[in-house]
């Protein structure tokens, strides 16, 4: 009686243990990130180049991971959003941020920001790169990097922008430092406005973003004498890059594009740091985000992680430069 007594025992002890690890199981796995909805935050208005990106980026993570929502949250050239991603609280742990040169360049030309560009953040990954291109009017007498420059040496020129502290307008500016020639930088509110003038020659020279001018180079209304990235476009065959075109006149480690990534603030968990990053893995390697590339004369992102924040920071001393330079600290 004994002996089977302690056998009940024994059983039921077994079972307990058996059914507390199921417990557990279940519970451990009802924790796994994300266990609520992903929000990825525009910091730009609707409709523009950032908003499209992001939407199509949340498309198609949320085959690969949970729900993901878009919030567009503009003002002060991305920096608005930033700030309130980089003071956390509640839901950050599932907040992400579609990141761009503001991120870097706000942080340049206004230091005394209430949060650190780097220190604040997790950085995810670079998710595409859009080149810009230095285009002139048809009618520029300017059809080379070096004609433009050695213009650019005997007389004032114009370069446009969609805004002071824009990619466009900062890579003019790095232009101008690295070339030491004499240009006046003519900001528009946006592209939209910048354009016109750039097509009817009253400004000399912009390095607009790639998806605004393509178009307008393929119908010959505009001169690509070069795109800013370290490596020639393949969707402008022919065209060189401002390195190659402007050596002999202090270029040669000119570099800038229009590149987009996804932060988080730096507290988000790691697990769910592990998750996005295989994620993002199968959504960049889709046919459909390949296909999706084109249409902005895009790459994709190479760099994640550590790598990501090391350009970051490469970023922000370039800039910062620049920003000196040209006297445009706030």
């Amino acid at each position: 009686m004994i002996k089977l007594m302690k056998s009940r025992v024994k059983s039921k002890i077994m079972w307990t243990l058996a059914a507390a690890s199921l417990t557990c199981g279940g519970l451990a796995q009802a924790d796994e990130w994300p266990t609520d909805n992903i929000r990825l935050v525009v910091p730009y208005s609707a409709g523009g180049t950032t908003d499209l990106l992001t939407r199509k980026v949340a498309d198609l993570l949320q085959k690969e991971l949970t729900t993901v929502v878009v919030e567009n949250r503009p003002g002060a050239g991305s920096t608005v959003a930033t700030g309130q991603l980089a003071r956390g609280g509640r839901g950050s742990d599932h907040m992400l941020l579609m990141a761009s040169p503001g991120h870097t360049i706000g942080a340049s030309i206004y230091p005394n920001l209430r949060y650190d560009p780097v220190e604040d953040f997790t950085f995810v990954r670079n998710v595409i790169n859009i080149p810009n291109v230095m285009v002139v009017p048809v009618v520029s007498p300017y059809n080379t990097v070096a004609e433009f420059i050695e213009g650019a040496r005997e007389k004032e020129l114009s370069f446009s922008s969609s805004g002071i502290g824009s990619s466009i307008h900062m890579s003019g500016e790095l232009f101008k430092s690295m070339t030491k020639t004499n240009m006046v930088h003519v900001p528009f509110r946006g592209s939209g406005e910048a354009l016109p003038a750039l097509l009817s020659g009253d400004v000399d020279v912009s390095f607009e973003n790639m998806p605004t001018v393509y178009p307008h180079i393929k119908s010959g209304k505009l001169k690509a004498l070069a795109v800013t990235t370290a490596e020639a476009s393949e969707f402008l065959p022919g065209v060189p890059t401002i390195r190659e075109a402007g050596k002999g006149y202090g270029l040669e480690d000119f570099e800038t594009s229009a590149w987009f990534g996804l932060i988080a603030h730096k507290s988000f968990p790691e697990e769910g740091i592990d998750k996005l990053q295989a994620a993002l893995d199968k959504v960049m390697a889709s046919e459909e985000f390949k296909n999706f590339l084109p249409q902005f004369g895009a790459e994709a992102g190479r760099v994640s992680g550590d790598e990501f924040r090391q350009f970051i920071e490469s970023e922000l001393q370039k800039w910062s430069a620049v920003a000196e330079d040209a006297n445009l600290k706030r």
